[in-house]
């Protein structure tokens, strides 16, 4: 159970429930053949896990210090689990994965795709040693490496099966899989800026520069409820653009209520939010917002076959 929380089990599963589910929208609802076949395609879902995987390792290394202030109860390197211990995990996760990018980069016979693994590993490192310790600049970082999740799915299973007769077809996915990556982007932008505000204490304390430690969390705070009014503004574009005006109102309904609803609500309680306990519970907001926004891809699908049948 230890190496299950240390390894963040439950994240995994759900970035793992997240990309399967796009399996399942482009290939057994809209009957897409692809570059990989079902097998391949569980195999670069297993790669990302474990490379996300040795990321919180190598976190949980480096932040040894400030976990002890921030959430002594939860702390595993150095109590439950040891360094040397914790460093084996995170080589043998990060080969694992790499090895696995390898050969699926093989496979659809682009072996230049496996610098995309190596570059993924390589950036959660300098994120954990370094980056993490800059303001804003690591947020950004951290961000982007989670929306490639999104993208990673495109750039392996879409684009090595485009050709000029389906060209027009695939390009439409893959702007489909661009804006999920966007959102995903957005949503994990503001959770690492609300992750810095619990853990300001901690990380002042061990002189982490984050933009919560160096302007204040007051500001800080206000600084996340302005962010968030942008991903709100750019659903409701999407929204009325692309699913009012072409009659998906299923996908509409789900849309305000899991996804729009919860943003706004999430904007109202930052703009009050003070104690840990209430970034803690932001935190999580933005996890389900993440989690039902990713979801709308068969809602939207299923939307379009049904207005299809009437």
């Amino acid at each position: 159970m230890k190496f299950l929380n240390l390894i963040r089990y439950k994240n995994l599963l759900m970035l793992a429930f997240m990309q399967l589910l796009f399996r399942v929208d482009f290939v057994l609802l809209r009957h897409i053949p692809l570059a990989l076949t079902n097998f391949q395609y569980a195999l670069l879902v297993l790669s990302t896990v474990l490379i996300a995987a040795a990321g919180y390792v190598i976190n949980d290394i480096f932040d040894q210090d400030t976990d002890k202030i921030n959430k002594p109860e939860k702390v595993i390197v150095g109590k439950s689990i040891s360094e040397n211990s914790a460093y084996s995990i995170y080589a043998g996760l990060n080969i694992t994965g790499v090895c696995i990018g390898f050969y699926l980069s093989n496979v659809i016979m682009k072996p230049s795709f496996a610098t995309v693994f190596i570059l993924i590993a390589a950036t959660l490192y300098i994120y954990a040693t370094s980056l993490k310790q800059m303001a804003v600049i690591g947020n950004i970082i951290v961000a982007l490496v989670l929306s490639m999740s999104v993208i990673i799915i495109g750039v392996f299973d879409i684009y090595p099966a485009t050709s000029i007769e389906n060209q027009s077809g695939m390009a439409n996915l893959f702007s489909v899989l661009v804006d999920y990556s966007i959102f995903a982007f957005m949503i994990n932008l503001l959770r690492e800026m609300i992750k810095d505000l619990e853990d300001v204490k901690g990380d002042n304390q061990q002189g982490i520069r984050t933009l919560a430690v160096l302007i204040g969390a007051g500001k800080t705070t206000k600084l996340v409820f302005a962010l968030s009014l942008i991903p709100i503004m750019v659903l409701f574009f999407y929204v009325n653009t692309y699913f009012v005006t072409n009659g998906l109102f299923i996908a509409t309904a789900y849309t305000f209520i899991f996804v729009l609803a919860p943003l706004m609500y999430f904007s109202v309680k930052t703009f009050k939010a003070e104690t840990k306990t209430d970034f803690t519970a932001l935190s999580s907001l933005l996890k389900w917002i993440l989690f039902f926004g990713i979801v709308s891809i068969v809602i939207i699908t299923l939307n379009i076959e049904y207005n299809a049948t009437r």
